[in-house]
């Protein structure tokens, strides 16, 4: 870690308790085929940040959520990823999948704006109506990447919000983020446009995506001059992509007391085993993706995850997620399923504590590059 951002950042982060220990789930990829008579997953102890349940017993989702922001909204660990809705995932499956996700505990899924050119939106609004689960869900969106409503100026942001209102059919959104980082614009008028909407009440805290440790401390310091909080943050984050949030950006995120959920958890599903040679890639944008890690390092972090999956009875896509969730300062993992079984696997991680020896195991197999980081 380097010192100079525990220096730079120590002056704005008076009073913000740094998170401790949180759970944190998959992100958008494909899960691998499930395995026979799985043992019953090791539950978190008492003693373990996810629980304070008797050793033994079921934990709910209620005991597992994590806070969001400081408004109070808490966040079951695996946060359903919505970015194939509309594309890949037509209304009678995002519906079903909602409904599962639902039932299992899950209460925020994460769209775009841009996602389908804000179709996830409308998919994910029309299920809120018909579920009438507006009040038990939490609302989030990203903008920022619309072709209507490009970058983060002012008129652009303000008209992508109440766009974003309009699809998701809700008068607020809890949980606002930036999908890009717009350097075409000065940040004191994203976030002075940013304050307007909050105190208008359409959008409850601010979050952003990937932003740098750099970024994090110049809002630091603009909030102390009256500008809206960062409250949350989304990066790119696995066993094989580690640089940014054991970095600096993590040491900044952790020391603001940001609740930080990744993306690419399960690197396009090549972490869930689906990927094992070159021909299991096809031509798609994810086995494209999953592909760039059929390499010596992610083979071995394969077989590493495939021991310690069978120690504790799992597939390999909830051990790789488990490992994510049992990271100081992780709160969450966005995580796209495609059907029923793979967003099981998924939800399964936020109840799963590795043992010590597989969690050290899968570090070791980890080690070396982490590769590039890539938006979601």
């Amino acid at each position: 870690m380097s010192s100079r951002w525990a220096r730079a950042v120590a002056p704005f982060t008076a009073g913000v308790p740094v998170q401790a220990e949180e759970a944190a789930a998959p992100t958008d990829e494909a899960a691998a085929p499930a395995r026979r008579d799985p043992a019953p997953p090791r539950v978190p102890s008492a003693s373990s940040p996810a629980s304070s349940s008797t050793p033994g017993e079921p934990v709910s989702a209620q005991e597992l959520s994590r806070p969001l922001n400081p408004s109070g909204d808490r966040v079951f660990p695996v946060v359903f990823g919505g970015s194939s809705f509309g594309w890949t995932i037509g209304d009678e499956l995002a519906g079903a999948l909602l409904d599962r996700y639902a039932h299992e505990g899950g209460n925020l899924v994460d769209v775009a704006d841009s996602y389908a050119s804000g179709r996830s939106e409308v998919m994910l609004g029309s299920w809120l109506r018909r579920r009438n689960a507006a009040g038990r869900f939490l609302v989030s969106t990203k903008v920022g990447r619309h072709p209507d409503a490009p970058g983060l100026g002012p008129v652009s942001l303000v008209r992508a919000v109440e766009a974003s209102l309009t699809r998701l059919g809700v008068d607020r959104i809890n949980q606002l983020y930036l999908h890009v980082d717009d350097s075409a614009t000065r940040l004191e008028d994203v976030l002075g446009t940013v304050g307007w909407l909050i105190d208008s009440g359409k959008v409850g805290s601010l979050g952003v995506t990937s932003y740098s440790a750099e970024r994090l401390v110049e809002a630091r310091v603009l909030a102390g001059a009256g500008y809206p909080l960062i409250t949350s943050l989304q990066l790119h984050y696995s066993l094989l992509t580690r640089d940014a949030f054991d970095g600096d950006t993590g040491l900044v995120a952790r020391a603001q007391g940001l609740s930080v959920l990744s993306y690419f958890s399960l690197e396009s599903g090549f972490l869930s085993g689906r990927y094992r040679q070159r021909q299991d890639l096809t031509a798609s944008v994810r086995s494209t993706r999953a592909g760039a890690h059929l390499n010596r390092r992610g083979l071995r972090v394969l077989r590493a995850l495939d021991r310690v999956a069978d120690e504790h009875g799992v597939a390999p896509a909830t051990a790789a997620l488990a490992w994510v969730l049992g990271r100081q300062g992780i709160t969450g993992a966005i995580v796209g399923s495609s059907s029923v079984r793979q967003l099981d696997e998924a939800m399964a991680a936020a109840r799963l504590e590795l043992s010590p020896r597989g969690r050290a195991a899968l570090d070791v197999a980890a080690s070396g590059s982490s590769g590039r980081r890539r938006l979601p």
